[in-house]
């Protein structure tokens, strides 16, 4: 437990909770990344009552559960089927196989909850076909089935199948998903996964978040899975996490439908990483980029090498994604226990940050993140299959100038103060993860959070810290304006973190406390997705000062990221 405290407090030190650029589900739930266990990738097809009490028990004894990973997730295939797809309770909702779980789901919920454990379920959109067929009343109402149900249309249901579409111009279709809402919150749900989302099934999620908000129980609202990118913002105003891609598993096992082990192999994984820049902008806190279950825990079996499982936990990590364990916790391994319980590598996940991609060449990747006491978190990985690959990272690409003191985040050791850059020599699948701590700490003011005359807070080109930049009007006169506090008067060194994606100079005036101190050129940076500094120096008055940046041509300013002052 002391172990748990300290890694809170970490975590409390590095949680920065911008306002996001897009809105974020305001449910008040996962203002981290939620953290557990799920059923599908080892237990698969045959979850039962007796598989999920012993995975719950070693969550405890494992002591994982003491470093944040509480839920304990029921995914697919607790259902009872017949011929025409699943068999329904009295008011056409899925009954639950009890040869599978004699006790009931209430029963199991309490178990988990027993435990200090938080219970997680799943369900896909849709009413039932036999639900339709046998025109069950909708609980509550005197609506039935058939008035709900659009029996033209079926939605993607992967184990059962025979799931019609809702009409949700009727209001019965809204009563009857509240009506399981209400049954999942009696029985004590946590987290609910709806699986099968996509483009196309918009008004069912949204059908879903007001059900859950209305039964009046905190449930982490789950989507899955490959959600496309177009929709992520109502995906990020409807729930707290979405999958990005297909499952990670790569189906290759030796069992029925390639259950058993290996659960997945390095090209599952290496292929978040594409992913993950590419949907870096929409996490923050309420809302996060799932990038699947974790598969740690039983060694090399699950299909990667310990190179590999460092890396895996490390990118999803740095992604701030959920960290839902997916392997054997009744047969952890000595080394993915010690990799799944470092408070470092916790801390990382837990920040409230996701991560970008600054280094993208060939095999050889490098990640970073600031956290919000000015510390740098840094990942080089190596992501071939054969041969050793040298990564290296300057701290201007990082985001910041002179030296900083390294941290080994794997092994926890001190590497001194690093002057400028940063290189490491990986094994293929390799990763080195590091905390930098500038020495000169500056405080940084975001300029999205700052005021804006004539542009807006956007976040449509990649590289930008917090959560987006400012892009001014093309007009003379537009600015921002930071306001900037400091302990005493003096000098100040000033660096604005800005992109000019033009060819052309785009200069602007500096004004500290209404008074023009200087003119700045910000000369093109090749692209509006690469980001340069102008560092400066500026007197500053004891207390709150203002300093404005206007655009001084018709062409405004360039994009301005933010101001660090020294």
């Amino acid at each position: 437990m002391k172990a748990l405290l300290a890694a809170l407090a970490l975590v409390a030190t590095c949680l920065t909770l911008p306002a996001a650029p897009a809105a974020a589900s305001d449910n008040g739930l996962s203002i981290r990344p939620a953290m557990g266990w799920s059923s599908w990738s080892f237990v698969r097809r045959w979850p039962d009552e007796t598989k999920m009490k012993a995975q719950a028990d070693a969550l405890v004894s494992s002591g994982l559960a003491d470093k944040g990973f509480v839920y304990i997730n029921l995914d697919d295939f607790y259902q009872k089927c017949d011929s025409n797809g699943f068999v329904v309770d009295d008011y056409g909702r899925w009954a639950v196989d009890t040869a599978k779980f004699p006790s009931g789901i209430k029963a199991l919920a309490d178990y988990v909850h027993a435990k200090g454990l938080k219970f997680g379920f799943y369900v896909t959109p849709g009413i039932a076909k036999n639900a339709v067929t046998a025109n069950k009343p909708i609980e509550g109402t005197s609506y039935h089935a058939q008035d709900i149900a659009d029996t033209s249309q079926t939605h993607k249901n992967y184990n059962c199948k025979n799931m019609y579409r809702l009409k949700y111009s009727h209001p019965g279709a809204q009563a009857f998903i509240n009506s399981w809402a209400d049954q999942m919150a009696s029985w004590g749900v946590d987290y609910l996964k709806i699986d099968g989302a996509d483009a196309s099934t918009v008004a069912d999620v949204e059908a879903w978040d007001k059900a859950l908000r209305q039964t009046g129980r905190p449930i982490n609202f789950a989507l899955s899975n490959n959600l496309p990118i177009a929709q992520a913002t109502t995906w990020k105003r409807l729930a707290n996490s979405w999958r990005t891609q297909g499952d990670v598993e790569c189906y290759c096992g030796p069992g029925p439908n390639g259950s058993g082990y290996p659960l997945t192999d390095w090209s599952h994984v290496v292929s978040r990483f594409t992913s993950a820049a590419s949907w870096q902008q929409y996490a923050g806190p309420g809302g996060w980029n799932d990038y699947d279950s974790l598969q740690i825990g039983n060694g090399d079996q699950v299909g990667l090498t310990a190179d590999q499982r460092r890396s895996h936990m490390t990118h999803w990590a740095m992604a701030a994604s959920p960290l839902l364990l997916g392997t054997d916790l009744t047969a952890l391994t000595s080394v993915d226990l010690a990799m799944l319980k470092n408070d470092r590598l916790i801390a990382v996940d837990q920040d409230g940050v996701a991560a970008d991609r600054i280094v993208n060449s060939g095999v050889k990747q490098v990640w970073r993140k600031r956290e919000a006491n000015g510390d740098y978190v840094v990942a080089l990985y190596n992501t071939g299959t054969s041969g050793n690959s040298t990564v290296s990272v300057t701290w201007s690409q990082v985001g910041f100038t002179g030296p900083a003191a390294v941290t080994n985040l794997w092994s926890g050791a001190s590497e001194g103060t690093v002057s400028s850059s940063y290189s490491a020599t990986l094994r293929p699948g390799e990763t080195r993860l590091i905390r930098a701590r500038p020495a000169a700490s500056a405080i940084r003011y975001e300029a999205e959070n700052a005021t804006i005359s004539q542009g807006a807070a956007e976040s449509n080109h990649a590289g930008y810290s917090g959560t987006g930049f400012v892009n001014a009007d093309n007009v003379t006169g537009s600015y921002v304006e930071f306001t900037v506090n400091a302990a005493e008067a003096g000098s100040r060194t000033v660096t604005i973190r800005y992109a000019n994606g033009t060819s052309v100079n785009r200069p602007m005036a500096v004004a500290v406390n209404g008074a023009v101190a200087q003119t700045r050129d910000f000369p093109g940076t090749g692209n509006w997705d690469a980001w340069a500094d102008s560092t400066f120096t500026v007197s500053l008055n004891a207390g709150a000062n203002t300093v404005r940046l206007t655009g001084t041509t018709a062409n405004g300013g360039p994009n301005v990221d933010f101001l660090d002052v020294f």
